[in-house]
Formats: C-alpha cells, sequence, structure tokens
C-alpha cells in the first residue's frame, strides 16, 4: 500500500524559466488516475508580490505565499531568473526551516544557486548547467560541484543539470518515492526513455583553440594535421629544437595539458566531428584519429564523452551523412 507522497511546492518567482516550470508541473502536478495509488499534490508558491511575469510573455498568478512551504514535503526551485540576483532573505529562510523539519529541496539548472545560497548545499555534492559549474564552484567553495553528471541525489537535497535533466532528477524522486515500475510508467506517458546514459559531457563541444602565438603554434597545428599517426613528445620537442624538459614545461604553459592529454582531447574532438557528419564506421574513425585499436578508442570515447561512438552518432549524427550504418 502505497502512503501519500503530501504536498510538492513549484516555486513561481518574477523571470520564471517556463521550461523548468513545465517539467515539475508536468511531473507532480498532473493527475495519473491510470496508476491508482495516491499521487502527490502540487502547489504553485509565490516567491514575488502580485501577478509574476514570466519567460515568453505569461502572466503567474500563484496559489500561495512562502508560507505554503511549512507544509510542503517537497520543493521544486525551477531555475532562477539570474545567477547573479540573490535570492530574497525570506526565501532563503523558508527553506532552510522546510529542510530542518525534513523536507525535499530539488532545483533544476540554475536553481541551484537558491540551494547554494542557503548554505545547505555546503559539504555536499551538487550539479548544474555545465556552464555555470565553474561559477557555482567560484562563488561557493565548500560545495563539491560535478559538472559531468545529470543529476545528484544526496538525500534530502536533489540537483539537476540542464534544464532537461530537470525531468530526470524529477523522474528519480518519483521512483524513491513509488518504486521505478510507477516512474516507468510516468516515462511511457512523457513518451521518453527510461533512463538517459552518459553524463553533461556529450552536450559539451570542445572550445576553438585560442592558444597564444609563440614558437609552439606551428607544433600544435602539425600535431592536428596528423592526429592519425602516432605522435611522440620526442618528435613534438624536435620541430621546435627544444629539449624534452623544455618542450614539456612551455607546452603545459601554452596548453594548460600535458603532450598526451592533449592529443587525446584533440583525437576525440576530431572523432565527435566525423561521428556528427559523416557515415564512416567505426573502425576508419578510430584509424583516422590515431588510436591504437577500436577497443581503445571506444574505452577513451565513453571515458571522455560519458556514451560510446555508436550511442554518440545516434544522438548527434547527421541522418543525410549516415548512408551506411555504423559497426
Amino acid at each position: 500500500m502505497h502512503s501519500p507522497p503530501g504536498i510538492v511546492a513549484i516555486l513561481a518567482y518574477e523571470g520564471l524559466c517556463t521550461f523548468e516550470f513545465g517539467i515539475a508541473v508536468e511531473i507532480f502536478g498532473l493527475s495519473r488516475p491510470e496508476l491508482n495509488i495516491p499521487w502527490y499534490r502540487h502547489q504553485v508558491v509565490a516567491v514575488d508580490d502580485g501577478p509574476m511575469h514570466a519567460m515568453g510573455g505569461i502572466r503567474i498568478i500563484a496559489d500561495a505565499g512562502l508560507e505554503m512551504l511549512d507544509s510542503a514535503r517537497t520543493i521544486i526551485v525551477p531555475g532562477w531568473r539570474s545567477r547573479h540576483d540573490l535570492p530574497p532573505a525570506p526565501l532563503l529562510e523558508a527553506l532552510r526551516q522546510a529542510h530542518g523539519r525534513g523536507a525535499r529541496l530539488l532545483s533544476i539548472c540554475s536553481g541551484v544557486f537558491v540551494l547554494a545560497a542557503t548554505g545547505l548545499l555546503d559539504g555536499k555534492r551538487a550539479t548544474t548547467h555545465w556552464q555555470f559549474a565553474d561559477e557555482l564552484a567560484h562563488r561557493f567553495p565548500k560545495i563539491e560541484v560535478d559538472p559531468n553528471v545529470l543529476y545528484v541525489d544526496a538525500g534530502q537535497l536533489i540537483t539537476s543539470a540542464g534544464s532537461a535533466a530537470g525531468i530526470d532528477a524529477c523522474l528519480h524522486l518519483v521512483a524513491r518515492d513509488h518504486g521505478t515500475h510507477v516512474a516507468n510508467s510516468v516515462v511511457r506517458r512523457l513518451v521518453m526513455a527510461p533512463q538517459r546514459t552518459g553524463g553533461q559531457a556529450q552536450f559539451i563541444h570542445t572550445p576553438v583553440s585560442t592558444l597564444p602565438r609563440n614558437e609552439l603554434t606551428r607544433v600544435l597545428q602539425w600535431a592536428r594535421e596528423h592526429l592519425q599517426e602516432p605522435i611522440s613528445i620526442c618528435q613534438m620537442a624536435s620541430r621546435v629544437a627544444m629539449s624534452e624538459r623544455t618542450f614539456l614545461r612551455r607546452f603545459r604553459e601554452t596548453t594548460g595539458l600535458a603532450p598526451k592529454a592533449w592529443l587525446q582531447q584533440q583525437r576525440i574532438s576530431r572523432a565527435r566531428d566525423l561521428l556528427e557528419s559523416t557515415s564512416q564506421n567505426i573502425a576508419s574513425i578510430s584509424e583516422a584519429c590515431g588510436f591504437a585499436s577500436v577497443e581503445s578508442f571506444r574505452v577513451a570515447f565513453r571515458t571522455v564523452v560519458g556514451v560510446s561512438p555508436s550511442t554518440y552518432r545516434k544522438r548527434f549524427g547527421n541522418p543525410r551523412a549516415q548512408t551506411e550504418q555504423p559497426h
């Protein structure tokens, strides 16, 4: 017999992020009579006074004010209007009190900055959108920021990455409350996969290099043009007439990486481009990027990107370029 999961309070605020808000309402606010179990009761809770304006020109009138958080078992922070806008003190205090009496707090994307401002995440692991991870770690150094995962469950505190990862985090909470079979029923109604594989790394593009121009620029360009070949530190150092020791020091000063790590980064970046834009099979791509074997390529790609090359191609490949089935 399932016990009632209680009230889910979904915060609304001036400048509301409507996609993140919609995720929470869809999962916790929609009635699900087909499940034949007690479902969540949800309330929209106003952070700010009066009708609030959401993204897209929508006006929001909430069910209740912050006092409703006193009775909520779960509180959702669906993004935040600005990472640089300090949340109101009454909101932070209400969240601390709710946490103190055992409520679960779940943030989606930039909503983690609200939880971080409460101090409740200090000493705990958390995540956010990969674009904001460095800023979160810099501003809140007591938080262990993990930029590679879709969500982090720290018990009462659940944080999720980019907006769509909020779906994963909310479904995870449903599974905690009702079991995976119920969460999978919700998934089927959402018409999505039960569990996404991999973390955020698969969505992060390697930035175009903006290295300073110095005597290493030529050897870096040469290495990019010869990624399909074995490249040794000795070869690279000799092209700029340096000792290996001097070359290693200058290389790290220029790129921030050791040569082996830099070459691996370049090879994986090349592989991603080929998987996205060509129909070459995995073995050909492995060879073109300079990996010793297909297996070493698969292991390196999964380690860096978080999914296999085949899965990456299915998600990001150009269908028009894939005239043959990848192996």
